[in-house]
């Protein structure tokens, strides 16, 4: 029997998880194809705000890597928008003009953020915050702008606002209402809420609507309808979303606010479906993933046939995903006249809690400060449970206070985490059967965890009833990724200990559950063997998308070309070669980067093997998880306050340590005195010339996690300086964590610890001979990869939208 056709438009959260359901139930009913309109595969957008604050990175919140395409035969066309929707020939067409059949088809568009009509919206510096071109655009913004406004002060406002702050922007939330999250807080939380984000830095300008956008072609600043105006350089609008119904409303299917679906999320034209954003349900057009997983539940059983009880709609719970706040609320907020309150407001440790009651029944509640007993007071709201027989205090206890019994009272089938739909007892089967210990091991077996964050303490909890007197709440460990549940430290003493040599022993060795891995798990794998391995052999295949084509994948598809620079230095000779490529090939950008370097931008994916090839010049790794520059002053050769001779001591130290594979990426900078015109301070190693000697920084940062470099030693020789930053360098590469900055891990292990180890001559000794060793096996690996035809056609054929893989 032939496979029927089935397309989705979209490749979003809702839509992908709604053909891993229908996958899960019958994985060969259909022949799928996927159109994604940005150039990656699904991702976590919830963990957006998480890569704008610079806890994550993209690659971290990927959660359908292209491998999972590949071994579902999912065909996946990304950076491909559908523009066309024939349904009486049942055809779609790409603006590629790219045409598909289907039987069956599934919207899943999404929304599109909600941009304020207002006089000169045009203008350019003006963005949304729906994804990950989004993140993009405000970090760039970051590096050469400082005055950033956010209008909105809702959930998805403040999280960009924090965002921005952490970017080192200087930022003001404009509000229309008199208090923040109006929708999910009361008065008395948002002035809470307000005034820790004040204290954090964020200005507030509330009760003020924006009536004029100003600037000439780009935006200057803000006027409001009292007259008032704010500087701004960047404009952040999160003032709601907007379901992207367009598509399906040119082709006559029946929309309102957004696609109209019934309790099966069909449309009024048969075979035709919607989901997620893009769907309005009984009125309402959903905006938390927790609803949107359950129509895709709903909708994969209908799409293969299996009985299902109707979607009928959600009540979801929201949490603030802003560092250092805790917060949550569900259902509703004020109440009426016959709605009873419970609260708890502990000035003193910052605590409010509010549980409104009518009929008996929970319908709303309120935490701010405290939010352990949020899964509960959401469980007793959803399921309408009696608390007529309760106190005040078993319904809302005072903070600090534990409820032992909760877990063990929870029925097995009850929901545990709402966004994917794992119950208590599918954890505790899953603890029982592989053994697990931690909250990370749990989500890399069930998904619990893996979206909003919010039931992990209700997981750990059930960790603890479930493993009794085993159970070590100060080992929680972090699983390398969902594939294992094995933590870093666990993988590389396995390797050690029983001789792996390459990814494909690894995971067949330790178990893993995909026997492919995954695009977070073969990186790290390479690396550690790498690390481990002095002569071991790199496998391109493992590396990040990024890395593999040695250029940086543009938000239009493009890529830029970075050569290296020498400690910022050039010459006339290759300044000419640059001059001629960028003439030649008709490059649009051609950009002094932030490492001293000249960028190359808009390169067209076809050219960069002839422009590396004509340029002759080595990569400067500006994608690479290694060395990326040594910044350096002019120093004592030309200004007449070095002391030391800077270019010199960055050169050999860049021409020493490129291409040496790093957990994370790796910044120098080497300053000729106190002065510090080479940003030193903020370096992962930075280095600074005094009278007499030098001084040797580490873990400084200069990105989203601003942070000043420790003084680790002062010496007098730049074999000194050498030898030091060898050792240093190598003890980061043994016990780093990978994508683990200096900054973190200095934090992790402690400054004097690392001391103690580098003033250990012998193991310094060690430290440094392993280097050496390491630094023996790179020879412009560069030229290998961007001349290896096979690896650079999978590659193209994997991230530019031409995966077919039946």
């Amino acid at each position: 029997m032939a496979k029927e056709k089935l397309v989705m438009i979209g490749n979003g959260m809702a839509g992908v998880r709604a053909i891993e359901e229908i996958i899960k139930i019958d994985p060969n009913r259909y022949d799928i194809t996927i159109f994604g309109k940005e150039p990656h595969p699904n991702y976590n957008r919830i963990q957006l705000s998480t890569v704008l604050q610079g806890d994550t990175t993209v690659e971290d919140i990927i959660l359908n890597d292209w491998k999972w395409y590949e071994d579902n035969r999912i065909k996946l066309f990304t950076g491909e928008a559908i523009v066309e929707v024939d349904t009486k020939n049942k055809i779609v067409v790409s603006n590629n003009a790219r045409q598909v059949s289907y039987d069956k088809l599934i919207f899943a568009t999404g929304s599109s953020p909600f941009i304020v009509p207002v006089e000169g919206v045009d203008k350019q510096g003006i963005t949304g915050f729906r994804d990950i071109n989004d993140c993009e655009t405000m970090i760039k913004y970051a590096e050469d702008h400082q005055n950033a406004v956010v209008i909105g002060g809702g959930l998805l406002g403040l999280e960009a606002a924090k965002g921005l702050k952490n970017l080192g922007m200087k930022v003001s939330v404009v509000h229309l209402m008199s208090h923040l999250m109006e929708r999910q807080l009361d008065a008395t939380a948002a002035e809470m809420l307000k005034q820790e984000l004040q204290q954090q830095g964020i200005n507030f300008l509330m009760e003020k609507q924006t009536v004029e956008i100003l600037g000439d072609d780009h935006v200057t600043g803000l006027r409001f309808k009292d007259g008032s105006e704010t500087e701004a350089d960047l404009i952040v609008m999160a003032v709601g979303i907007v379901p992207n119904k367009e598509l399906a409303s040119n082709a006559s299917i029946p929309v309102n606010r957004g696609i109209v679906v019934n309790d099966y999320m069909e449309t009024e034209i048969e075979g035709i479906y919607a989901i997620g954003e893009c769907a309005e349900h009984r009125g309402i057009a959903y905006g938390l993933v927790a609803p949107l997983y359950e129509q895709a539940k709903v909708l994969a059983k209908r799409m293969v046939g299996v009985e299902t009880e109707p979607y009928e709609g959600s009540i979801s719970g929201t949490q603030l995903k802003v560092a250092g706040i805790d917060l949550y609320s569900a259902g509703e907020i004020e109440g009426d006249g016959a709605t009873k309150a419970i609260r708890v407001h502990n000035e003193f440790e910052n605590v409010y809690k509010k549980v409104l009651i009518r009929d008996n029944k929970v319908v709303g509640s309120v935490l701010y400060g405290e939010t352990a007993e949020s899964t509960r007071l959401f469980r007793m709201l959803t399921q309408q449970e009696d608390v007529s027989q309760m106190t005040s205090l078993s319904i809302l206890q005072p903070a600090g206070e534990a409820e032992e019994s909760d877990v063990a009272s929870m029925p097995d089938d009850e929901l545990v985490c709402g966004c994917n739909g794992v119950t208590k007892g599918t954890i505790v089967e899953a603890i029982h059967a592989q053994n697990l210990t931690t909250v990370s091991e749990v989500g890399g077996c069930t998904n619990a965890g893996r979206s909003c964050g919010r039931c992990k303490p209700m997981i750990s909890q059930i960790l603890e009833h479930t493993l009794g007197d085993s159970f070590d709440g100060a080992a929680q460990k972090e699983a390398v990724c969902g594939c294992t549940t094995l933590s870093r430290d666990e993988v590389v003493a396995e390797i050690k200990e029983k001789g792996l040599t390459n990814i494909r022993e690894v995971m067949n060795v330790l178990g893993w559950k995909n026997e492919e891995g995954c695009s977070k798990c073969r990186p790290a794998l390479n690396y550690y063997l790498g690390m481990i391995y002095a002569d071991y052999k790199d496998e391109r295949e493992s590396r990040l998308v990024n890395e593999k084509m040695h250029a940086n994948i543009q938000k239009d598809g493009t890529y830029s070309v970075i050569p290296r620079m020498y400690g910022g230095v050039t010459s006339a000779e290759d300044l000419k070669k640059l001059a001629d490529v960028a003439t030649k090939y008709n490059v649009p950008l051609v950009k002094l980067t932030g490492g001293q370097r000249i960028g190359l931008y808009g390169i067209k994916k076809e050219d960069l093997t002839s422009i590396w090839e004509e340029l002759d010049m080595p990569s400067g790794y500006a994608y690479g998880k290694t060395l990326r520059t040594v910044k350096t002053c002019v120093g004592q050769r030309f200004c007449r306050y070095g002391t030391q001779d800077s270019m010199g001591l960055g050169m050999e130290l860049e021409k020493k340590f490129e291409r040496l594979d790093t957990p994370h990426k790796f910044k120098m900078g080497v300053s000729a005195c106190p002065r510090n015109c080479a940003e030193s301070g903020i370096k992962d190693i930075g280095i600074v010339g005094i009278d007499g000697g030098w001084e040797i920084y580490v873990a400084g940062n200069g990105g989203t996690d601003l942070r000043a470099g420790d003084l680790l030693y002062t010496v007098k020789t730049k074999e000194e300086v050498i030898e030091v930053s060898s050792a240093f360098l190598q003890y980061y590469r043994e016990t780093g964590n990978y994508l683990e900055r200096t900054s973190k891990w200095v934090e992790r292990l402690g400054l004097d610890h690392i001391k103690k180890v580098l003033e250990d001559k012998v193991a310094c000794q060690g430290l440094i001979e392993r280097l050496n060793k390491t630094l023996e096996r790179y020879n412009e690996p560069w030229k290998e990869a961007i001349e290896n035809d096979e690896i650079k056609d999978k590659y193209y054929s994997r991230y530019q939208a031409d995966l077919v893989t039946n």
